[in-house]
C-alpha cells in the first residue's frame, strides 16, 4: 500500500513537472511567433533608398565680374582725354606764347623785334615725355602712366597779324595698374590745326584736334593673361583770348581759355586667361575754362636772345559727362563708372628759349597739371625754324 502510494505520488509529481515544461515550451513558441513578425515588420517599415529619391547636385554659381576688372580701360579713357587736352593747349600756345607773339608783331615797343615784317613760314619739331599718376577713385585703384611722343608742325603768315598752322602728334602711353594686376598701351595719332589773329595788344587763337589710335590691354587672372584690343578716338577744340603787355624786355600776358574734348574707346572682348570678360565702349566729354597769365623776360647777348617765362592757370571743369561701362562674364553683368578729374585744379609751367638767329630757336618747356586725384608732369624739347 505504502509502496503503491509513493509510486502514485511520484507519477503525479512527474506529471505536474511535465505539464510545467510543456507550458513553458508553449509560451516560448508563442513569444517567438509574436516577436519575429514584429521585428520583420519593423525592418520592412524602414524604406530602402532608391535612385529616384537621390537629390540632384546643386550647380556652382556662375562667376561674377568685379568692378576692378576693367580698371585699365577706365585709365585708357582718362589718358586719351588728357592727351587731347595737352595737344590742344600746346597748339593754342603757338598763337599766344608771349615771346612768339613779340616776334610776329610788336605792338608796344618791347620784345625781340621792331618790325612786323619777318619770315613768312615756320616749321617746328618736338620730343616730349609725360609722367602721370592717378590715385584711388571709387572702384578705381589708381594707376601710373608714362607717355613718349613727338610733334611736327608747319605754319605760315597768311596776312599781317594772321597766322595758321597744322601739326601732327604721335605718342605711345604705357599704363600700369599694379593693384589690379593690369596694364595697357595706347598708341595715339593726333592731327591738329591752329590759327591766331593779332590786333594791337590782343591775340585771339583757336585750335582743333582729331585723334585716333589703338589700345591693347592685359590682365593677370592668376591662370594666364586675358588680353584685349580695341580702338580709341577723340575730337576737341580750344579758343583763347590774350592781352600782351610789356615794359622794356619784360612782359605780362593774361589769358582766358575755353576747351572742349570728347574721347571714346571701343567695346572690348578679352581672350585667354581665366574668366575673360566683355565690356561696352566708354565716352568722356569735358568742357572747362582756364584763367591765368604768363610772365617773361628776355636778354640779348652776342646776337642771340635768351628768354625765360612762367605761367599759371586756374582750371574749372564746368562739365564732365563720363559714361558707365557694362562688364559681362557669361550671364552675369555689372555696371562700372569711369573716372574723371576734380572740378577745380591748377596748371603751371615754365619755358626757356634760345634764339640762335632770326631763323632758328631752341626751347625747353615744363608743364604741370595738378588735380585732387591726379598729377601730371610734362617735359618738351623743341626746335623752330623760320624762313
Amino acid at each position: 500500500m505504502c509502496g503503491s502510494s509513493r509510486s502514485s505520488r511520484a507519477k503525479g509529481v512527474g506529471a505536474s513537472r511535465g505539464c510545467v515544461w510543456a507550458m513553458a515550451a508553449l509560451s516560448l513558441c508563442l513569444f517567438a511567433a509574436v516577436a519575429v513578425p514584429s521585428r520583420a515588420q519593423a525592418q520592412a517599415a524602414v524604406p530602402l533608398p532608391t535612385l529616384s529619391q537621390n537629390r540632384t547636385p546643386t550647380p556652382a554659381p556662375a562667376p561674377t565680374p568685379t568692378p576692378t576688372t576693367i580698371n585699365s580701360e577706365a585709365s585708357a579713357g582718362a589718358t586719351l582725354t588728357n592727351l587731347g587736352s595737352n595737344f590742344l593747349e600746346r597748339l593754342g600756345n603757338q598763337g599766344s606764347y608771349g615771346f612768339g607773339r613779340a616776334s610776329r608783331n610788336n605792338p608796344t615797343g618791347g620784345g625781340a623785334s621792331e618790325t612786323t615784317d619777318g619770315p613768312q613760314f615756320r616749321a617746328w619739331g618736338e620730343a616730349y615725355g609725360i609722367s602721370t599718376r592717378n590715385s584711388t577713385q571709387g572702384d578705381f585703384v589708381g594707376d601710373q602712366r608714362q607717355t613718349w611722343g613727338g610733334v611736327a608742325g608747319l605754319g605760315m603768315r597768311v596776312a599781317p597779324g594772321v597766322n595758321v598752322g597744322v601739326s601732327v602728334d604721335q605718342s605711345r602711353t604705357a599704363i600700369n595698374v599694379p593693384l589690379a594686376l593690369q596694364s595697357a598701351t595706347l598708341d595715339l595719332t593726333q592731327i591738329g590745326a591752329n590759327a591766331s589773329v593779332d590786333r594791337g595788344p590782343w591775340t585771339w587763337a583757336i585750335a582743333l584736334v582729331h585723334g585716333f589710335g589703338n589700345i591693347n590691354s592685359m590682365r593677370d587672372t592668376g591662370f594666364g593673361i586675358a588680353s584685349a584690343a580695341y580702338d580709341a578716338r577723340l575730337d576737341g577744340g580750344l579758343t583763347e583770348l590774350s592781352y600782351y603787355w610789356s615794359k622794356d624786355q619784360s612782359r605780362i600776358v593774361p589769358k582766358v581759355d575755353f576747351e572742349y574734348v570728347r574721347a571714346a574707346t571701343g567695346a572690348l572682348q578679352e581672350v585667354g586667361g581665366l574668366n575673360p570678360v566683355m565690356a561696352t565702349g566708354t565716352t568722356v566729354e569735358r568742357a572747362r575754362i582756364m584763367l591765368g597769365a604768363e610772365i617773361g623776360h628776355y636778354w640779348i647777348f652776342d646776337q642771340k636772345i635768351f628768354d625765360l617765362s612762367a605761367y599759371g592757370k586756374f582750371v574749372d571743369n564746368v562739365s564732365q559727362n563720363i559714361s558707365s561701362t557694362t562688364v559681362s562674364l557669361g550671364p552675369q553683368a555689372i555696371t562700372v563708372q569711369g573716372i574723371g578729374e576734380s572740378q577745380y585744379g591748377a596748371d603751371a609751367g615754365a619755358s626757356a628759349s634760345l634764339s640762335l638767329s632770326n631763323t632758328v630757336r631752341l626751347y625747353l618747356n615744363y608743364d604741370g597739371k595738378f588735380r585732387t586725384a591726379m598729377q601730371s608732369h610734362q617735359g618738351t624739347l623743341g626746335v623752330e625754324v623760320k624762313w
